[in-house]
């Protein structure tokens, strides 16, 4: 078992994977100048490993011990060579951790793979760590301390790794570090094999009796006691077999640990080492198969593909590009058409994005263009009058109405252009979503970021030159037949009816805009039959209260509701939305909130005794959607309101015929651009989805491969980036080196394990390390094991190689 382990470790650690998928092994864990290297050298026999001050251990150490006849070592990074001279391992062991940390003290997480191969050892894997330190040393980071308790943490955290926690017998183990680190990540301590060194070097009349007879902190797999060579003995060269004959005789004359010597000793721990990581790799097998079967399935077909590329292969490149092109197509139709493959939860992009710009931002820049009441009332009464001269016209003129709505006409098309520049921004956007799939290839992203970009901008300035053209289609003729208009003979009711008003009220008109009912105006292109909902979210009433509070609110098109959470269990307040107007609020100086205002057109309380209500959202966009809604639900900015006296005119004009022709020529002004703003709104999302959106979906599926092969040189396109070069070859040595592992776990039947078919057809059942339990029938001895999912009688087997057998585990030490 151990063997196989050592064989999954070479074999995924060429592809850097052994680190990170947690096969089983043991993690030795210590404190400086605990004694982890004496009870590592212990183990081989032998002084290979790195000494000094200060940590010394800046690269875990992944150490396998092979027993064999020959005596020798080996390291992965220098496959096929073997050291014989352990002072060569030592050196070589320096060199290599100096290759990659320098000479700084620092660490690193990359493994060095150490095989030895010895007939003074079991078979065992263990990783040596570097020694927990508190205070940087010399020229070590400051850091030092979180750099090297992270480092351990990642191996002892996962559940395939065993702790051997070192800690010497002459510290309070309330204060071992080890154990520390250990019980954050194995509080039950079933992973945990506690380890006291220097028993020896215990103060007189104390001894760690109740330590070693696991009573006073206990684990499960208990603690064993060893006696280490102290610096002296290192310094004078004292043979390693001289220690442990001296080890074996201080336990069996010391009278505390006399009666447990046959358990204490470095032989006795490496014995239950032994035993202790078979069992542990007995049961981890099932799922470290499964894990790596999972981890190979989901790199195959990538893997499947890097393996028929060939970077050198003309036709290989050819069939690359196309199909590049190909999936750029149908990466960007998704996106656009909304069946992209992963559906973004967080924001609006694409054609949901484009949606919005059509039907919510576009409107509302098309209403943020009209022009206030009392400049409106103003040139139609200079026009009235310039166009009569010198003589008092007895008529309404019509040519003051076509000058006033070719001026209204002419000021559309600033939204319009700005919606253009809004769509073909979020089209460049989407676009270069998809681009991000073509980074493997440096070259052909940058020409064909060039060549679509290119076509965006050209088909940018059609759009604007058709809207130009539409714009001046509609100047070029004024049409007084609409069936839409209401026409010189409605506008004059309107106008008698604002005259008895103001005879009603004295002589002053109030100023107030002609019904809706009688004029087509913006309103009724929005406001909606029925209750529905037009958008929900968060907002802060900022003006209610000292402290502001933020409640969920839902508008639909009769009223705006806040709730006190978004589960809209506890309404708060209703407001309806009838004479409700919407205005800026100013930012405050340095203030990162963005507010508008809801008031009454009849100056009334909004809410409670609030003449207004301020609402606050976290940002711009939020604002601009808002006010959309809000739009669309029939609440209007606020427009200047008109003076009482001068119907909106700034000079006293006393003329009540006047008077009459201004009204009548603004209400025919509102309801032709009523007209016309419902065709702007009609026409322009036609206009942008015909000539850019789908002009560009056809350029990039039609147009975008041909382009590129008249570039010349067009193989030159598909040269790989490093980064994806670097890829690739992991990726294809990662598959390598799982299908290599799944094949070592699959030859263990040959030893009476387990079959790659006991895998595939009965999972990790029959991987179970459970002992079978024995009973006494009638005389007869029978082994009980796990009930399998049909009945098998005792000369039966299940069908395929054979099954693991079941071992009991070691048991904790305990005292005699």
């Amino acid at each position: 078992m151990i063997s196989m382990v050592n064989r999954l470790q070479d074999a995924l650690g060429n592809a850097g994977l052994n680190y990170n998928l947690s096969l089983p092994q043991i993690a030795v864990v210590g404190g400086q100048s605990s004694g982890k290297s004496s009870v590592l050298e212990n183990f081989v026999g032998r002084d290979f490993l790195p000494r000094g001050t200060g940590i010394v251990t800046r690269r875990p150490l992944v150490l396998q011990l092979h027993h064999a006849d020959a005596e020798y070592g080996e390291f992965l990074h220098c496959r096929g060579k073997k050291f014989s001279d352990f002072d060569e391992i030592r050196q070589e062991i320096e060199s290599e951790t100096r290759r990659l940390t320098g000479n700084n003290k620092g660490i690193s997480p990359l493994p060095i793979n150490l095989r030895i191969f010895s007939p003074n050892v079991l078979n065992l894997t263990l990783v040596d760590l570097p020694g927990i330190t508190k205070v940087p040393v010399g020229d070590q980071p400051p850091d030092i301390e979180y750099q090297v308790r992270d480092m351990i943490m990642q191996y002892i955290c996962k559940e395939n790794c065993l702790i051997l926690a070192v800690t010497p017998a002459n510290m309070d183990l309330a204060n071992s570090d080890a154990l520390k680190l250990a019980k954050d990540v194995d509080p039950q301590g079933q992973r945990t094999i506690g380890v006291l060194t220097m028993l020896d070097l215990m103060d007189k009349g104390t001894d760690a009796l109740e330590i070693l007879e696991n009573r006073l902190l206990p684990l499960r797999r208990g603690y064993i006691g060893l006696v280490n060579r102290s610096q002296k003995d290192i310094d004078g060269k004292r043979d390693i077999k001289t220690a442990l004959q001296a080890e074996k005789k201080f336990f069996l004359s010391h009278p505390a640990y006399r009666h447990m010597c046959d358990r204490m000793g470095t032989p006795y721990l490496q014995k239950t080492l032994n035993q202790q990581l078979t069992n542990h790799i007995r049961e981890s097998l099932p799922a470290l198969y499964s894990h790596m079967h999972c981890l190979l399935v989901s790199i195959s077909k990538e893997a499947d593909a890097y393996k028929l590329y060939n970077p050198d292969d003309p036709m290989c490149r050819t069939k690359t590009l196309i199909k590049s092109v190909q999936q750029l197509s149908g990466d960007f139709e998704k996106l656009i058409e909304g069946s992209a493959d992963e559906v973004n939860t967080v924001h609006l992009s694409g054609g949901a994005r484009i949606n919005q710009i059509f039907h919510e931002h576009f409107p509302y820049q098309l209403h943020k263009i009209k022009c206030d009441e009392r400049k409106l009332r103003m040139e139609i009464a200079y026009a009235i009058r310039n166009i009569h001269g010198v003589r008092t016209g007895l008529f309404t003129p019509d040519m003051a109405f076509q000058a006033i709505v070719k001026k209204q006409i002419s000021k559309l098309k600033i939204p319009c252009f700005g919606f253009v520049d809004m769509v073909c921004k979020e089209l460049v956007s989407t676009i270069y979503e998809c681009f991000n799939k073509l980074s493997s290839f440096p070259k052909l992203r940058e020409e064909t970021e060039r060549l679509v970009t290119a076509e965006i901008r050209e088909q940018e300035s059609s759009c604007r030159a058709q809207i130009s053209l539409l714009i001046d289609m509609q100047l070029a003729y004024i049409n007084t037949k609409h069936e839409d208009f209401i026409g010189f003979t409605n506008a004059q009711p309107l106008c008698h009816r604002s005259d008895n008003k103001m005879a009603g009220n004295g002589g002053v008109q109030q100023g107030a805009a002609p019904p809706s009912s009688l004029i087509v105006g913006y309103r009724s292109t929005y406001v909606c039959t029925g209750f529905w909902v037009i958008r929900k979210g968060w907002l802060t009433i900022n003006n209610v209260s000292i402290i502001a509070k933020e409640f969920w609110f839902i508008l639909s098109t009769e009223s705006l509701s806040w709730f006190k959470d978004s589960e809209e269990t506890e309404k708060r307040y209703m407001l309806p939305l009838d004479n409700l107007k919407v205005r800026d609020v100013e930012r405050g100086f340095m203030s990162s909130k963005f507010s508008f205002a809801l008031f009454h057109s009849e100056s009334r309380n909004v809410y409670k005794d609030y003449k207004f209500l301020e609402l606050v959202c976290n940002s711009q966009e939020e604002l601009d959607i808002w006010k959309s809604s809000l739009l669309r639900a029939g609440v209007y900015p606020e427009e200047v309101t008109v003076d009482t006296q001068g119907n909106g005119l700034s000079e006293n004009f006393t003329d009540p015929q006047l008077e009459r022709q201004v009204e009548t020529i603004r209400n025919l002004v509102e309801s032709y651009m009523s007209i016309i703003h419902k065709t702007v709104k009609d026409m322009m999302p036609k206009v942008i989805m015909h000539l850019m959106i789908n002009s560009v979906k056809e350029f990039i599926s039609s147009e975008l491969l041909a382009q590129l092969y008249a570039l010349g040189d067009c193989l030159a396109l598909m040269d790989e980036s490093p980064d994806q070069r670097q890829h690739r070859e992991q990726v294809l040595s990662k598959h390598a080196a799982l299908q290599a592992a799944l094949n070592i776990i699959g030859e263990i039947s040959t030893s009476g394990y387990v079959a790659p078919s006991d895998l595939s057809r009965f999972g990790a059942r029959h991987f179970s390390s459970t002992p079978p339990k024995k009973s006494t029938t009638g005389g007869k001895s029978r082994n009980r094991g796990r009930a399998p999912p049909v009945p098998v009688h005792a000369n039966q087997r299940l069908p395929g190689p054979a099954c693991v057998p079941r071992r009991p585990a070691p048991a904790a030490p305990t005292a005699k």
